[in-house]
């Protein structure tokens, strides 16, 4: 097994992902499209966090009727941000793509979502992407490299005390399937270990992908500790005020309760990358489109693409901290991985 092409979400042949994002003054946000191919892709769907903002995900339960999806929506803005998908819709219907409904054109648009908080964090509370930033992000939608870090869903995330993002990563099969996943980290918890400095999805590399990083100096450990606490002594927990949400893709033949059980194992994923997960102030929600390109894997080539399935993920948590960049605006001030700990990453790349 090893990485595809690009080590990204768009290693599966067909999918496309753009960013809308918004940095003008007052702004810190922005939305993340996935598009399937044309004439969709299967779809399931799993929610652990415990304060979720979502649209379409009863949708996606094996027991109803759809069973493709057009697009998925990831964006900042909170419960907000959930009108992004309405522009996404809205391009689709006129692009004729969507659930057939009758006559030709006549079709509705599958487009689940999933949401993270980012309120204020550019400055004023309100500034939240909307439908118009969906359509955006969905014309940007493009089949090569994802860009990762503070673009799109990711621009006003935050990991714990550190700096979030967008971050992806895929993997090729031995039978040549392949399996990806785009997530966006904006966890309550943290993906750094407090005594040493390193992120818990190092040692999760595929190959030398992440053997470059290293223990990070005592100095850098201890300061950043110290930060951690100052900008936490005054914030008070509150629900709703965090969440980490991504999309898991294969070329594979999977059915909805197959990629239901893809999520679960992406979902243990993000369990070894971030410390706490899944509590009652994320809303953690993962999505899995199957294309349907290559043949339904037999039982053991199925187990072999689940757990690789999760291995993305805690690897694509991983190139969210190492892609994303300081920010530092009067409402917020985070710093990035690489500048909170610099000696891990000075003989990266």
């Amino acid at each position: 097994m090893q990485p595809g092409p690009t080590n990204t979400l768009t290693d599966v042949p067909g999918v496309r992902v753009g960013h809308a994002t918004r940095t003008e003054p007052g702004w810190l946000t922005g939305t993340t499209v996935v598009l399937a191919p044309d004439g969709g892709a299967v779809a399931g769907v799993d929610v652990r966090g415990g304060a979720p903002g979502t649209r379409e995900t009863d949708l996606l339960d094996p027991r109803n009727l759809v069973d493709r999806v057009d697009a998925v929506v990831l964006t900042g803005g909170s419960a907000f941000g959930l009108a992004t998908a309405d522009g996404v819709l809205r391009r689709l219907y006129a692009a004729g793509r969507g659930w057939p409904m009758g006559a030709p054109g006549e079709v509705v648009p599958i487009v689940p979502a999933a949401v993270l908080f980012d309120l204020g964090r550019g400055g004023v509370f309100d500034h939240v992407p909307d439908a118009e930033d969906g359509a955006t992000a969905l014309d940007a939608a493009h089949g090569s490299a994802v860009e990762q870090g503070c673009v799109g869903a990711g621009t006003g995330a935050r990991a714990g005390g550190l700096k979030g993002g967008v971050g992806s990563a895929s993997a090729v099969l031995e039978d040549g399937t392949t399996v990806a996943a785009l997530v966006v980290v904006n966890a309550l918890g943290d993906a750094v270990h407090p005594s040493t400095g390193e992120l818990y999805a190092a040692r999760h590399g595929l190959g030398e992908e992440l053997a470059w990083l290293r223990a990070p100096e005592r100095a850098e450990v201890d300061a950043a500790a110290e930060r951690a606490a100052v900008a936490h002594a005054d914030q008070p927990v509150r629900a709703g005020t965090a969440t980490t949400i991504g999309v898991v893709a294969t070329d594979a033949t999977l059915d909805k309760a197959q990629c239901q059980k893809v999520c679960g194992l992406g979902h243990d994923g993000l369990a070894r990358a971030l410390h706490p997960v899944h509590t009652l102030l994320d809303g953690d929600t993962l999505f899995t489109l199957a294309t349907g390109r290559r043949p339904a894997p037999d039982l053991p080539a199925l187990h072999a693409l689940m757990v690789a399935a999760g291995d993305c993920v805690t690897r694509a948590v991983a190139h969210a901290l190492l892609c994303a960049t300081s920010v530092s605006n009067g409402a917020v001030d985070l710093r990035s991985y690489r500048d909170a700990f610099p000696s891990a990453v000075r003989m990266g790349r």
